[in-house]
């Protein structure tokens, strides 16, 4: 699996680490480069914006966003939508507030965006014993049924 991975921090760095050691191909950005190179010395290969995580991705592309939730996560996603096609894949890793949740869906739905929030725990000790997911995923707008 070809995956691009938005959001290198603690728990992110070492899901990507995670991801390359299970051999899955991952793209990685951050908003710093220093951060992108640690990606990389782990067998990632480094992204310097969102448009060249997207560019190096297949159709449908599959990227997961593991940021700060809240206005960061609302950023991020908004601006990966414009780069995004039809049946490309957002994964919200974050533990975002479900209204926002719901909030993002009817917004990607509109592009035909599919969007996962899958809120992720483990920690940094995720690394060695792996993660616990919860997750929400809705193509449609209707809520109430």
């Amino acid at each position: 699996m070809k995956i691009g991975f938005i959001g290198l921090g603690k728990m992110g760095l070492n899901m990507v680490t995670r991801l390359v050691q299970g051999g899955h191909q991952v793209v990685a950005y951050a908003r710093t480069a220093a951060t992108v190179d640690q990606a990389v010395s782990l067998g990632a290969v480094g992204a310097h914006s969102l448009k060249e995580v997207v560019s190096q991705l297949p159709t449908p592309r599959i990227v997961w966003v593991m940021v700060p939730a809240g206005e960061t996560t609302d950023k991020v996603i908004e601006d990966l939508s414009t780069l995004l096609s039809a049946s490309d894949i957002i994964i919200d890793g974050g533990n975002s507030n479900f209204h926002d949740t719901k909030a993002r869906a009817a917004r990607l739905a509109k592009k035909n965006i599919r969007f996962v929030d899958s809120g992720t725990s483990g920690g940094v000790w995720g690394l060695k014993v792996g993660y616990c997911f919860n997750g929400w995923w809705r193509q449609t707008v209707d809520y109430d049924n």
